[in-house]
């Protein structure tokens, strides 16, 4: 396997433990190995004297993971006019600075979201780890599989997975599936249209409300005026940006919730 290396322009640990994907975890070794799967195919990359070093060959780098990481957006540019609004949006975007939107699969980052609802992370792996195992193409020289297509589960009855142990959500990714599969939601559509759009067509499939239609749409079609909102981001906005409303963060909203969200997760004393 070649090795592919680029600077360091993003923290892997920032990146792929923040709550964004679930198809990552730390291996060990050099710099810290991340390890994963994505877009059908398999990855190990770590950190080494500032250099980001990725296993696999130029061509596939330069096809899948330049792009799934983001490589080519200026963050630096972002996260200065973000710091720029505010002080206290300043310091949280200092405090995660490596934080990178992931350009994921719309059909994977809509399952996860399904699969994130009244759960945590560890769970949410499993869930999704379990579901790949059991219904997702092996991927050719790995032991990991890709996500199971639209097509694939559509067929399944809420029997077939209980193996899952998803509760409640499993009759929604079975809901899923089949609207997708079906053409009843257009998952082409929804990347080309606004973002208004795509929150009216995922909010078709039953258990999809605004907050995870807003996470489909911020990591699986990177339309990143997209925030994210829920009873602990609504806490942090008051808390900590009084008299903020999404809106004003423009085309960097998604990247300011991360900043926020990483930030508060890990200074629980500010909301004592």
């Amino acid at each position: 396997m070649s090795l592919v290396r680029v600077p360091a322009c993003l923290d892997l640990a920032q990146t792929l433990d923040c709550g964004q994907a679930f198809r990552w975890r730390l291996a060990g070794g050099e710099g810290g190995m991340w390890e994963g799967a994505a877009l059908g195919r398999s990855l190990q990359v770590h950190e080494s004297e500032g250099e980001l070093c990725f296993h696999c060959p130029q061509g596939e780098f330069d096809a899948l993971w330049r792009r799934y990481f983001d490589l080519d957006a200026d963050y630096g540019a972002k996260r200065a006019a973000l710091s720029a609004l505010s002080p206290v949006l300043a310091q949280a975007a200092a405090f995660a600075p490596g934080i990178r939107l992931l350009r994921q699969d719309p059909w994977e980052a809509l399952c996860s979201f399904i699969i994130s609802q009244n759960n945590n992370i560890p769970r949410i792996k499993g869930i999704v780890h379990r579901l790949c195992q059991m219904w997702g193409d092996p991927i050719p020289g790995s032991a990991w599989r890709a996500f199971p297509t639209p097509q694939a589960l559509a067929a399944l009855s809420p029997e077939d997975l209980a193996p899952l142990r998803a509760g409640f959500r499993g009759k929604y990714l079975l809901d899923a599936a089949r609207k997708v599969a079906g053409g009843t939601v257009d998952l082409e559509a929804i990347a080309r249209a606004p973002a208004g759009f795509g929150r009216a067509e995922l909010q078709k499939i039953h258990g999809v409300g605004p907050k995870v239609a807003e996470c489909a749409l911020l990591y699986g079609f990177h339309k990143t005026e997209c925030f994210p909102m829920d009873v602990w981001m609504k806490r942090a906005m008051e808390v900590l940006l009084p008299g903020f409303s999404p809106g004003d963060f423009g085309g960097n909203a998604g990247l300011a919730q991360q900043y926020l969200f990483h930030y508060s997760r890990l200074h629980p004393q500010l909301f004592l």
